[in-house]
């Protein structure tokens, strides 16, 4: 970890929505909350707790999720192919399967994946108010999927007219159009958001495969809000999404005539009552996932998720707390075209207890009791010191635990001519500690973690090359060690500076190889500027080498460094002229090793708000 390595380095993770207007006002940096920890909590007394924001993409001029969540510290993003191509998310070294995502509460990660993972390439965010990011285990908060963290999406309420396009290199189109109404008593809003690209070769092109592979994604969403009285009021939002992507596959990845459909939807009807000195939110979501794959090897996976919810919160005193109960179904498809059910019924609380001005406490509880697996209690407690001069130093510790996957649970392309072993769910534990500042003068923070995390009883496919047998075991244990610095300024005159950079030393315990696509420096800079009409912002992001696969003898890819370029220029306060160019150094580099990433790209493009 050098000083250059971190200033080449960086990320704009942590600027809020009233950020940029704030800047132009008072030059102060605003206090930022996050809420997935199911009580409000400021991001600087939460270890792991970090937000972007709809004024932060738009900055960035970031289009999916898989563009902006790379920037993250403690994330790794994968990306099979530059378009449409598979995205998973690793947080801190724990399995994509490990990461629980949610939007507007509901849980969607895809129960007919082998792992459980989300695929994030199709996520389009024209829609998102704000993505907060929970590092670390989280089961005492949402129970499995949580070992590595939770990533919550947060849709937006529309008030007004928004529309959006534009056009750029590969014949990419993009367009976005939004409409709504909002009130204090009601609201209701909708958008549609289209992209179309002919692309790049998902193989990578320097390896002589020049087919272009195309992509195309369709966004669809509702959100509305009603208030019956002061004391009961309804909620609820829905989005629906479907993807068509040409694929490349093979050993070695070349170029074919493979391709993949999806369509997936989430939603979630909530009702909140003002009762017994609490309030009360009942909800119920559901999301649903159908895949398709047309190759020599074609298949479809279906898989649908529902959750019921009820959870109070309140307050007494110098104590928050909330209080719940859960109950959440799944089902997935397996390669046989049945269908597997899974089910886990919990109950949770958390509080925060305020010591003094200076020290606050919060802690965790969960009880999950699975249907096919057992029951298994989870906990985390945290802390935060206000020490004076600006800084604050705190901490956490956590347990976590993932039941087995669908796929896991009837051992999905398992051959043996033994009976499978029994399953038992993953469990985890990790702790972290944080200082960081802030001036005097609100105009700079900081922020410099360590934390630990590791896995037991990692589920992982195992095959034995002398039978040929293969099948699902506990069998892997892995452990991640690491350092992440982060901090932003508003530097004056416009400008304002983001920075962060993360150290991860991430390996299986049980042969000390390196754990696959987790490179072990990562960071980015994202250099602003706001002016009267015209604002953009330069981004420079770098990853250091990574190893392919958890084999001793598996390829590494090469470490990259590229840079994105977005600007804005206002005409007057209804229409935006917009323009970006990405890999601005026109650099060849991969995400993931076999799969190109497109060369220096541009786009133009026009936003209008009434």
């Amino acid at each position: 970890m050098t000083r250059s390595l971190l200033l080449a380095t960086a990320a704009a993770v942590l600027v809020p929505s009233s950020a940029f207007a704030q800047q132009a006002q008072d030059d102060t940096l605003p206090e930022v909350v996050v809420t997935a920890t199911r009580i409000p909590a400021i991001v600087e007394d939460t270890p792991g707790a970090r937000v972007i924001d709809a004024a932060t993409i738009e900055q960035r001029g970031a289009v999916f999720a898989a563009d902006i969540l790379a920037d993250v510290p403690g994330l790794s993003v994968t990306r099979s192919g530059a378009f449409g191509g598979v995205a998973q998310v690793r947080m801190r070294g724990a399995t994509p399967g490990k990461t629980l995502v949610l939007v507007d509460g509901a849980p969607v990660n895809d129960a007919a994946e082998p792992n459980g993972a989300y695929d994030f390439s199709g996520f389009d965010l024209g829609d998102i108010e704000r993505i907060e990011v929970l590092s670390g285990p989280q089961s005492s908060l949402w129970g499995s999927d949580a070992i590595g963290g939770v990533i919550a999406f947060t849709t937006k309420e529309i008030d007004g007219l928004r529309a959006e396009a534009e056009a750029g290199s590969f014949d990419t189109v993009r367009g976005r159009i939004a409409v709504g109404r909002a009130n204090e008593t009601w609201a209701l809003g909708g958008y549609v958001s289209r992209f179309d690209t002919d692309g790049i070769s998902v193989a990578d092109e320097a390896n002589g495969n020049p087919e272009a592979d195309g992509f195309e994604n369709t966004t669809v969403g509702v959100r509305g809000r009603y208030a019956v009285s002061p004391t009961v009021k309804f909620d609820g939002s829905a989005r629906w999404s479907q993807s068509e992507a040409d694929l490349d596959n093979g050993f070695p990845i070349s170029d074919n005539a493979d391709r993949s459909e999806s369509e997936q939807w989430s939603g979630v009807a909530r009702a909140t009552v003002q009762a017994l000195g609490l309030e009360h939110q009942f909800s119920v979501s559901g999301s649903d996932i159908e895949r398709q794959t047309f190759s020599a090897f074609g298949s479809v996976f279906e898989a649908d998720r529902q959750a019921y919810r009820w959870q109070a919160n309140g307050e007494t005193g110098a104590a928050t707390f909330a209080f719940g109960a859960e109950r959440e179904e799944s089902s997935g498809s397996i390669s046989t075209g049945d269908s597997v059910d899974l089910g886990t019924s919990s109950v949770f609380a958390t509080g925060r207890y305020q010591v003094s001005d200076a020290l606050s406490v919060t802690g965790g509880l969960r009880f999950d009791d699975t249907d096919d697996f057992g029951s298994k209690t989870t906990g985390r407690i945290s802390a935060a010191y206000e020490l004076g001069y600006g800084f604050t130093l705190s901490g956490a510790w956590g347990t976590g635990f993932k039941a087995p996957s669908v796929s896991q649970a009837v051992c999905d392309f398992c051959f043996s001519s033994v009976p499978f072993p029994t399953l038992r769910p993953e469990k985890a534990e990790g702790y972290e500690a944080a200082i960081g500042w802030r001036s005097s003068d609100d105009r700079i923070e900081a922020r410099a973690t360590i934390y630990h995390l590791g896995v037991e009883d990692q589920i992982t496919y195992f095959f034995d090359t002398t039978t040929f047998d293969s099948y699902y075991v506990n069998i892997a244990e892995t452990a991640t060690d690491s350092v992440e610095l982060e901090g932003r300024a508003i530097l004056g005159g416009g400008f304002d500076l983001s920075l962060a950079y993360a150290w991860t030393d991430a390996k299986d315990e049980t042969t000390g190889i390196a754990l696959a696509r987790i490179p072990e420096h990562a960071g980015s800079a994202t250099l602003g500027w706001t002016g009267d009409r015209l604002s953009g912002a330069l981004t420079v992001r770098a990853e250091g080498e990574q190893r392919d696969t958890n084999s001793a003898t598996a390829p590494v890819r090469d470490g990259f460094v590229t840079a994105n370029l977005n600007a804005a220029y206002a005409l007057n306060d209804n229409v935006t002229l917009t323009a970006r160019v990405e890999n601005l150094a026109d650099e060849h580099y991969q995400q993931v090793l076999g799969y190109g990433e497109p060369g220096r790209s541009g786009y133009v493009g026009i936003r209008l708000r009434y």
